[in-house]
């Protein structure tokens, strides 16, 4: 299929104008150099602003922060911003509407005028597909709605990821089509963002397709994991309370894979720093048993 040509133009824009940061070392995948506070904004019994985040986040020794946001926060965008850069942590990821409506445009402003490139990450839904048929419209629907998204954000020199959060959209193939598609479309700066948390039902089968996914994913957010936990009150574990997370870093470490790590709270009951922390001590704990049968 022919690239659009605005498509195409924007793609080769931001090829030649960006540049991949450099990928982290085997030995600093887990480190607390390359990992990201995720779900710590709306998810916090703290309910902190932008300087009191900012300063947590250094105090843990968190560099790197993706922000999730909820329409109360919009009025304080810039000076979150501000707050983070003030403390040297990088804002690697931005919570991204899923049609670029007034919000996305404000966050797009935001990203230009502070000169900020975090990835976008945009997520789906949907019933399953019931046929061949149903499955094509679905695939060029998405590809579709996330083409002006894709175009914007190429235009900051900004990646999109595709954020697994259930349903059809959340299927890991199902992305990989979708990212395909948008690719063979012209677009060059879009790839996957996978979600512990939202992957209960891929547990059985991750190490068959995270090595058909790995080179598109641009970060994984991890938590504690047991089986059907998402349907048994336990979907939010620290990392290191479930019995499969440590399995699935495994595969992970072991594949040569070398992007973004995400820890989370994602608990509106829990002090995002305490959250944080207890992930941080139950990753660290996990990859020295990784580390200890290399």
């Amino acid at each position: 299929m022919r690239p659009p040509l605005r498509l195409a133009a924007v793609a080769l824009l931001a090829a030649i104008s960006w540049k991949s940061p450099a990928a982290p070392a085997a030995a600093d995948l887990w480190s607390r150099d390359n990992l990201a506070a995720w779900c710590i904004v709306p998810y916090d019994a703290a309910k902190r602003g932008p300087e009191a985040r900012a300063d947590m986040l250094a105090g843990l020794g968190l560099r790197k922060f993706a922000y999730d946001w909820r329409a109360a926060h919009v009025p304080t965008f810039d000076a979150e911003v501000a707050a983070m850069k003030a403390r040297r942590i990088e804002i690697v990821a931005w919570w991204f509407p899923q049609k670029l409506d007034a919000s996305a445009r404000t966050i797009l402003d935001v990203i230009a005028r502070h000169g900020i490139r975090p990835q976008l990450w945009v997520t789906g839904g949907g019933a399953p597909t019931k046929d061949a048929a149903q499955q094509e419209a679905r695939i060029k629907a998405e590809v579709e709605r996330l083409q002006p998204i894709v175009a914007a954000a190429a235009n900051l020199g900004c990646r999109v990821g595709l954020y697994n959060h259930g349903g059809w959209f959340g299927e890991p193939e199902n992305q990989l089509a979708v990212l395909e598609r948008l690719r063979a479309d012209g677009a060059t700066n879009v790839g996957l963002v996978y979600n512990f948390h939202h992957g209960h039902d891929h547990l059985d089968r991750f190490a068959e397709f995270w090595p058909k996914i790995q080179r598109h994913v641009l970060a994984v957010n991890v938590n504690g994991m047991i089986a059907g936990g998402d349907k048994s009150g336990k979907k939010l574990l620290y990392v290191g309370e479930g019995d499969r997370e440590l399995g699935l870093l495994r595969v992970i470490d072991a594949s040569g894979w070398r992007g973004l790590v995400g820890v989370l709270n994602h608990r509106t009951d829990v002090d995002a720093e305490v959250g944080l922390r207890e992930n941080l001590i139950g990753l660290e704990r996990l990859v020295g048993k990784i580390h200890s049968v290399r």
